[in-house]
């Protein structure tokens, strides 16, 4: 059952192996029809090798799960390991820079247990992934952070709204996807740097978590709201900056109301995911307003930022710290449970991150 929390990190013992270790793997069974299924995927079990100099064994505590996994589905064939990023303890080690006992970020996927060299490597369907690192002191902050607002999540908000956006005080920004790991870490950055945020979501219970909670000045229920009428009422001035996380028709709408040299952040389109990458949804055009309002649209992803990923995780820490940034997770126990947390995940059941603790 996932429940909405913060996780306190553990202090974990050390474990050593004398035999070789049975580790479990999700893997794609077949593609997506639509929304993801439990009947797509598999559960495997494979036994590890011993170690070879170099290596070292991480035994997974937190496994994210992320909209991105939905879109590359589709580059991946039946028999993959679904891809992921986990936080992991390091149990095993012939390699001095990852010594055990370290929790480790890398990009594991959809494992129990993993052997790593602590080299880049190629990630199926994913492009490049980094070298795993080793976690630096949280300060007492939980460890699964690290999949969120201190991980790919918080870089995304960071340096998208700051970098493509470049919000000025004053200025009206607009999220979309707002109660989700992304959305609701550029709300709260743009209202550090002096804007008024309106966020778009799915529900009346989330709208009031980012406006009691996290401080946003209104919200939208795009299921419910006349969303043309709703932004009409809360931004009568216009829109300034618009954080794309969905795309479709919720954007159009947006664009509709910017004024002038606007700025649009592309980092998603949860809104097609689910729709053959062949045979995309049909949604009303948005050059009029571009050409008429000289827009500005970019398209970004994370892995452009990774040689600044240091200066986001200093930043968003250091707002932690002070209380300016709010962070929640949605907790799926059990790595049996992957696969149903990543379909409640697309599904919009979760509030912030969704995160799955072994």
């Amino acid at each position: 059952m996932a429940t909405v929390r913060s996780i306190l990190s553990a202090n974990l013992t050390k474990q050593t192996f004398d035999a070789m270790v049975t580790s479990k793997k999700i893997i794609l069974g077949k593609h997506f029809d639509g929304m993801p299924q439990e009947s797509d995927f598999k559960i495997v079990e494979e036994q590890l090798p011993p170690l070879k100099d170099g290596e070292f064994l991480a035994e997974a505590v937190f496994l994210s799960v992320d909209p991105y996994m939905r879109a590359y589905a589709h580059n991946m064939n039946p028999g993959d390991v679904m891809v992921g990023t986990q936080v992991a303890k390091v149990v095993e080690s012939k390699n001095n820079n990852y010594p055990v006992g370290e929790h480790v970020v890398g990009k594991f996927d959809w494992r129990t247990h993993t052997i790593s060299s602590g080299l880049a490597s190629e990630v199926a369907g994913a492009g490049n992934a980094p070298a795993p690192y080793v976690i630096p002191n949280l300060s007492g902050l939980p460890l699964s952070y690290c999949l969120g607002v201190l991980g790919m999540p918080g870089s995304t908000a960071y340096f998208g709204l700051l970098d493509i956006c470049e919000p000025k005080p004053g200025e009206v920004v607009v999220v979309s996807g707002a109660a989700g790991a992304v959305g609701m870490i550029v709300g709260q950055i743009a209202k550090i740097k002096g804007c008024k945020v309106i966020g778009i979501t799915g529900s009346d219970e989330k709208g009031r978590h980012l406006v009691d909670v996290l401080g946003f000045d209104g919200y939208a229920n795009y299921k419910t709201d006349n969303l043309d009428q709703k932004l009409g009422e809360l931004a009568p001035e216009g829109i300034d900056c618009y954080f794309d996380n969905v795309a479709g028709e919720i954007s159009t709408t947006v664009i509709s109301h910017m004024r002038e040299f606007g700025r649009i952040s592309v980092c998603g389109s949860i809104s097609s995911y689910n729709h053959d990458v062949k045979d995309p949804p049909k949604v009303g055009v948005v050059q009029f307003y571009m050409y008429e309002n000289q827009l500005i649209m970019k398209g970004f992803q994370n892995y452009l930022y990774k040689d600044r990923a240091a200066e986001a995780f200093r930043q968003n820490l250091d707002w932690i710290k002070e209380g300016k940034l709010k962070y929640m997770e949605t907790v799926t126990e059990g790595f049996n449970n992957m696969v149903k947390a990543f379909i409640e995940m697309l599904s919009g059941k979760n509030l912030g991150k969704a995160i799955v603790k072994m």
